[in-house]
């Protein structure tokens, strides 16, 4: 199919590890129950080809293969161990290792880190030994790895053959979930496995560059409980997804990393909608069930793409090709509509009664001759409306369900499935109802890389993934580098002030910062006598006004009953001034009052939230969505990581549900969705250049058809500098 071009930077040091020309089991042993018994007996049946070298004191042969009563006593130079020993044991193995010169080690023991204090120093006892002696440690608590191109499977793995799957997973039961899966399919094979285990030192970050290298995977594949560094997995897979595919179950959501936060988009920060968004934003295609995880990954590593996401339904069956239809829907994609040409050209090969406005339904044109169907497929996939053919129904099994006669009428269709796949580039997706049982066309069409699924809603799956990877290939193609921001002293000095101070940036400092960097807000006066009331009515006059407190001290203003709404004159802001300070000093005595911020009402519109969190795994993250004070309860949010690009911004607007609003309703005039944009793109350049900024919170921004008004501004001021993507916060 299509082949996978580019290359990273840098070359991943996992090459040696992974594919070693040598391996010491350190624990080897010829008692079946052992996991060093199963790993020799892996290498030593798959046919490793490279030294093994079985370490125990007590044995001087373990299955055939001579042993070494220590690491220090091998002869040789192999470039992994695997060290099936008790916890306890490692530090000081590690330092073996590292004085005989291994490169990396795989540690299977538990009983480090995941199990509390005691375990955790020494885990970090045998990362001090790691990084001495400069071994690479994979693990520990790891289920091990695999690499079947090079006969290496620690795993002792049965029934499991080589192929362009990738798999690393931090739960073994789901990589032996999948090799059972792919021994059923028959037809999906792997390439290399690793379990990361604790990630103490090896990440997944580490791992996706590896397999974004290897030239016998096509598609990487990652079942992920937790990430430890966020922000580099993001940018390593930017870099791979632009050369072949990514696959990420991640799975539920959790706050374990979740930083404590009090705006709202430090509330909904940390979930599982976060994590899903950044993904996809650097290409990566998620999978929301465990079952998907393989079809979509084998789906993805043989078409790679799709250009879009029209699709073109060929079915034998008006029922199933309503049920694709419905399916493809949901799932975000188009059916592609037929140019007359093309259904002139299906009539020309069908019955009259077949039905050629997509989805195609032949209507029984081949219960005779099960072969129009792969000419059905050429016709459409040669129309340009067509990005991908889905082939939905009994191929396959008409030599079963009609004549046994058929068979050969299958097989040249099948072969001329075959022959259309290698002509064009559009992918071509077959569900059938006779997959489960494999007859022969259909074996011949996974023979030549076609997949053949036995759900429609799998096969659906794999057609979105494809239409996904395409659009986001191409318009990353399109994309350009948004140009960023250099920090302006007076605002730094800002946010040292506020941080001395042990507080946050009160609100018209917050839109100072916006304003200074070209973000449209309204004129607003902070009065805090008599005098300053009275010059302030005198600008503003009849304008209707909203007066809000200023205190460090009390956040939630509306709660206080620090807001008072479309005030108008003199008199009225004066009523408004008294009762604000009455009420917030009833909330708090003791908090401190700086005065009371005045601006004009914002014109009707729709109110939309953006929020910054500097989140502990991925770095600083932006999000939109409907606003107001139902943003945590609906939910109604797009992420993206920072720096966005405009493709990132106009995405996030497109994303949300409430998107139709935005639009136009019930004769309301659409907003301007380019101000929204722009606005996105500079609260991302400003977030950049200050990293004083930890939070943030413009909740609401209305939105109208002559662009946005910033109504509250909140920023949160970062108390410690930190590295806030630190492998050592929780994970996600």
């Amino acid at each position: 199919m299509n082949p996978i071009e580019g290359h990273l930077p840098t070359r991943s040091p996992l090459h040696d590890i992974l594919a070693p020309g040598g391996i010491a089991v350190v624990g080897a042993s010829a008692d079946p129950t052992k996991r060093g018994y199963k790993a020799m007996v892996g290498l030593i049946k798959d046919g490793y080809r490279g030294e093994i070298y079985p370490v125990n004191p007590k044995a001087d042969m373990i299955l055939g293969v001579k042993a070494w009563p220590s690491v220090t006593a091998i002869p040789g130079n192999p470039a992994l161990a695997l060290i099936c020993t008790p916890a306890a044991t490692v530090p000081g193995l590690i330092a073996e290792c590292g004085r005989r010169g291994i490169k990396g080690a795989v540690i299977l023991a538990s009983g480090f880190a995941e199990i509390g204090e005691e375990g955790a120093a020494l885990e970090r006892e045998m990362m001090e030994k790691a990084r001495a002696h400069g071994v690479r440690i994979i693990g520990p608590n790891t289920s091990g790895l695999f690499n079947l191109h090079h006969r290496i499977n620690l795993l002792s793995l049965d029934n499991v053959k080589p192929g362009g799957v990738g798999i690393i997973s931090q739960s073994g039961n789901m990589l032996l979930s999948l090799a059972l899966e792919a021994q059923h399919n028959g037809n999906v094979g792997f390439s290399t496995y690793v379990g990361p285990g604790n990630q103490s030192d090896i990440g997944f970050n580490d791992y996706l560059r590896y397999l974004g290298e290897d030239e016998n995977t096509r598609v990487a594949t990652l079942y992920v409980e937790g990430f430890r560094d966020g922000r580099k997995f993001l940018d390593v897979a930017r870099e791979v997804t632009a050369m072949k595919p990514v696959v990420v179950y991640k799975s539920g959501s959790t706050e374990a990393g979740q930083k404590a936060a009090s705006s709202h988009t430090g509330a909904l920060a940390g979930s599982y909608a976060m994590t899903v968004d950044l993904l996809k934003q650097s290409g990566v295609s998620v999978v929301q069930h465990s079952d998907e995880i393989l079809p979509v990954a084998e789906g993805l590593g043989l078409l790679q793409k799709a250009r879009g996401k029209r699709v073109a339904v060929i079915s034998d069956g008006g029922g199933q090709a309503t049920i694709a239809s419905d399916r493809l829907a949901e799932a975000g994609l188009e059916l592609a509509e037929l140019s007359e040409a093309t259904r002139q050209k299906l009539r020309d090969v069908l019955f009259p009664q077949a039905s050629t406005v997509n989805p195609v339904d032949v209507a029984g044109s081949t219960d005779a001759n099960p072969s129009l169907l792969a000419t059905c497929m050429e016709i459409v996939a040669a129309d340009d409306n067509v990005d991908s053919v889905f082939l939905v129904g009994m191929f396959g099994g008409y030599s079963i369900r009609f004549a046994e006669s058929l068979l050969g009428d299958e097989m040249r269709g099948a072969e001329a499935m075959v022959d259309l796949s290698r002509a064009t580039t559009k992918p071509l997706v077959i569900y059938s109802l006779y997959t489960p049982i494999k007859p022969p066309a259909l074996r011949r069409l996974h023979e030549a890389g076609l997949p053949i699924y036995a759900s429609i809603e799998h096969s659906v799956r794999v057609l979105a993934a494809l239409g996904e990877r395409g659009q986001y290939l191409a318009q990353v193609e399109r994309q350009s580098r948004e140009r960023s921001v250099e920090p302006l002293p007076e605002l730094t000095a800002m946010f040292e002030r506020a941080r001395g101070e042990g507080r946050d940036l009160f609100e018209y400092e917050a839109k100072r910062v916006l304003r200074d960097h070209g973000i449209e807000v309204p004129l607003e006066l902070v009065v805090r006598d008599e005098a300053e009331l009275a010059e302030a009515a005198g600008q503003f006059g009849e304008t209707p006004l909203a007066m809000k407190v200023v205190s460090k001290d009390i956040l939630h203003k509306s709660d206080a009953g620090g807001v008072k709404l479309n005030v108008v004159g003199e008199a009225a802001m004066r009523e408004a001034r008294e009762a604000i300070l009455a009420s917030c000093r009833e909330y708090d005595a003791d908090a401190e009052i700086e005065g009371i911020l005045v601006t004009p009402m914002a014109k009707k519109g729709v109110e939309v939230i953006l929020g910054v969190i500097r989140d502990p795994i991925f770095g600083p993250v932006l999000m939109f969505g409907l606003g107001g004070i139902f943003v945590e309860i609906l939910e109604d949010v797009a992420f993206r990581a920072i720096p966005l690009s405009r493709r990132d911004a106009e995405e996030m607007v497109e994303q949300i549900k409430a998107k139709k609003i935005l639009g136009g309703v019930r004769g309301e005039k659409a907003v301007d969705k380019a101000a929204l944009v722009d606005l996105l793109l500079k609260v991302s350049r400003i977030v950049e250049a200050y990293p004083g900024l930890s939070e943030l919170d413009l909740n609401p921004v209305i939105v109208n058809a002559d662009g946005y008004a910033v109504v509250d501004a909140r920023v949160i001021v970062e108390r410690e500098h930190s590295d806030n993507t630190s492998a050592d916060k929780e994970a996600h």
